[in-house]
């Protein structure tokens, strides 16, 4: 090739390859799409054809307001409250236990923490969100049921309160993170104007930089409570499988993931109504978390039509 042949002339005999690539680069793109979007359908589809199968045997309303739930025994009930508020238990104490400490800890490392400390406590957050949640379980079972019962003798081996402490834990580390990253976004100019005009470290903090981040801020909860409804083994292990409607954390409970590993790991077979219980428990679970998702998305872009 000629070096003092004109830059046009060389663009031609090289757009056409360039052209091919980057079409194939498009395609492999929408492929990579498309799948995604092919998957969710298919379990969208046979989660609820399922359902389907199950509620063209039992009324939706016994499902949804019974207080009973053995579908695996006689007589048999199938009402999910029990199950369902095993599951919110288990999202209220561990947003009680994560949020105040998660959005502290990004605080500290957004607002007021040096670059050398930085770089050693946000890895070792981060690694928390790396342990099995089979670890977590057994080490609710081993170390904080022992303490909650020398704390309060009435604990049972398998209860609640152990539960959310460890999927707190878990969540702990998302918040925390997504939180820093909202909070470093929000621009350095906002926080020399509330210098400029008197404000302490704390009210620029409280009142200009949380509120400028409150989308990211959300967004975070949701991600972490969202994790902490679908969360399975820890809570197994941790609350056990006993549903039953109430408010006691030292007891234990049933949630609705841990149902779904019990009748999974049984000998149910295909076709049964116990087998299609699965589904139905499956399908309000993800009904449950595409409402969180949806007004979560209404509140940010509420938020973020303020801020912006």
């Amino acid at each position: 090739m000629n070096p003092n042949e004109p830059k046009n002339q060389l663009a031609s005999k090289t757009s056409p390859w360039r052209d091919r690539r980057e079409r194939g680069i498009g395609w492999v793109l929408l492929g990579s799409a498309s799948l995604s979007v092919a998957t969710t359908i298919g379990i969208v589809v046979v989660l609820f054809r399922e359902a389907f199968e199950f509620f063209s045997k039992v009324p939706v309303t016994d499902f949804l307001f019974g207080t009973r739930w053995t579908p695996l025994l006689e007589p048999r009930h199938f009402g999910v409250l029990p199950l369902l508020s095993g599951t919110m238990m288990i999202v209220v104490g561990s947003a009680v236990i994560a949020i105040p400490l998660g959005l502290a800890s990004a605080i500290y490392l957004s607002e007021y923490s040096t670059p050398r400390i930085r770089t050693v406590l946000k890895p070792v957050l981060e690694i928390l969100a790396g342990i099995p949640t089979v670890v977590y379980g057994f080490f609710a079972l081993t170390f904080v049921t022992p303490l909650l019962q020398a704390v309060l003798p009435q604990t049972n081996v398998f209860n609640a309160a152990s539960a959310s402490i460890v999927v707190g834990i878990m969540i702990l580390p998302m918040i925390a993170s997504l939180c820093d990253d909202a909070l470093r976004a929000v621009p350095d100019e906002l926080r020399q104007g509330g210098y400029a005009v008197g404000a302490t470290s704390m009210e620029v903090t409280l009142r200009i930089v949380l509120p400028g981040a409150l989308s990211g801020v959300l967004a975070s909860f949701v991600l972490a409570l969202s994790r902490a409804i679908g969360e399975t083994m820890a809570v197994t292990l941790a609350a056990g499988m006993t549903p039953k409607l109430t408010a006691n954390y030292l007891e234990s409970i049933g949630t609705m993931t841990a149902y779904i590993v019990q009748v999974s790991l049984g000998d149910t077979p295909t076709g049964t109504i116990e087998y299609n219980t699965i589904f139905a428990v499956g399908a309000l679970l993800f009904l449950i978390t595409l409402v969180m998702n949806v007004l979560a998305h209404r509140i940010l872009q509420r938020y973020r039509e303020v801020y912006e």
